[in-house]
């Protein structure tokens, strides 16, 4: 095996290092697909139950409404795969931003650090190579996704407070525009960011559900998920918006307690896995500075060759079982 290998595995590694520390401190999002299946398996077996029992001459405002609910479920569910994969999506949700091409400029920036560092450390520059592609491609990654949910969560959290501006609002008798002018103008980012592009998209000529939808473009979370719902159906039915908004804020609050529940229950899993994570290629790249002439049979010699591509397979499926392990959906 020769240069090349080497300079695979390297790279293996410390993509593995620099990915398992991300999934294990951000962790998934999937969740709220499942979360939409849900919801469309029990619409759909609502409207399965109704067309197998006795037929009825017209379709009734239950009926009529689980349609709407199943389509809407279904548009944003495919909004919310878009949303959550790009680079530029992230960089929106994050607060830097569109510009793609900076990202991958700092990338390259961060990958040729690490690279003449390595060098000045007096390594191979094959393992420079390695570990400089590794730090480029995964670690900007691993900042942007953490720096994206922190803004996200920190948004989520006042959503509630956001959902009883409207609802005392639309009880004194204000309109829904000028309730949400208050939410942009009297709470802090990124709520107050978000809710005034919104107004101002209102403002220019756009739709209700438009505007919701590059809300949720930029913040594709089940809570702006559901309040586009609830104000999509309203708009079409009818109903007393302030009740339905004030239960969504009395869920919203409460899948905050299940969440804090189960991270306090879960907080000596998730260090577990970041120490058990990391301290193999910590070990590894402490030793190789220390001793390098202990460690170099591992990148000269065949037998370490097969070492270091068995370690790398078994950290890879210990990372993605610890985090399968750690990471609870609601």
């Amino acid at each position: 095996m020769g240069p090349t290998l080497v300079t695979l595995l390297i790279a293996v590694l410390g993509f593995i290092t620099v990915a398992g520390l991300g999934l294990a401190l951000a962790g998934g999002d999937n969740g709220q697909a499942k979360t939409v299946k849900r919801a469309q398996t029990i619409v759909s077996g609502g409207e399965t139950r109704a067309a197998g029992g006795r037929r009825r001459p017209a379709v009734s405002a239950q009926d009529q409404r689980r349609r709407q609910i199943l389509k809407t479920l279904r548009d944003q569910d495919r909004q919310q795969k878009k949303a959550t994969l790009s680079i530029s999506a992230k960089l929106l949700q994050a607060g830097l931003g569109d510009n793609v091409r900076n990202f991958w400029i700092a990338s390259g920036v961060v990958g040729a650090v690490v690279f003449i560092a390595v060098l000045l450390l007096g390594q191979s520059p094959f393992i420079g190579l390695g570990l400089g592609f590794a730090a480029g491609f995964g670690l900007p990654r691993w900042v942007l996704g953490f720096l994206a949910g922190r803004r996200v969560k920190k948004f989520t959290e006042g959503f509630p407070d956001a959902m009883d501006i409207i609802v005392r609002g639309i009880k004194s008798g204000l309109p829904v525009h000028d309730s949400l002018r208050v939410i942009a103008r009297e709470t802090s980012e990124p709520m107050a960011g978000q809710f005034n592009r919104l107004v101002e998209g209102i403002g220019m000529g756009v739709s209700m559900d438009q505007a919701l939808d590059k809300m949720y473009e930029q913040m594709p979370t089940p809570e702006v998920r559901f309040f586009a719902i609830v104000l999509a159906i309203q708009s079409k039915t009818g109903g007393n918006l302030a009740e339905a908004l004030g239960g969504l804020s009395t869920v919203i609050r409460a899948r905050k307690l299940m969440r804090e529940k189960i991270k306090a229950l879960s907080g000596e899993a998730v260090a577990s896995a970041i120490i058990i994570g990391s301290l193999p290629p910590a070990v590894m790249g402490l030793i190789s500075m220390t001793a390098p002439d202990y460690m170099r049979p591992l990148f000269t010699d065949q037998r370490g060759h097969v070492m270091l591509m068995a370690g790398a397979f078994w950290m890879a499926l210990g990372i993605f079982t610890m985090r399968k392990m750690i990471n609870f959906k609601i």
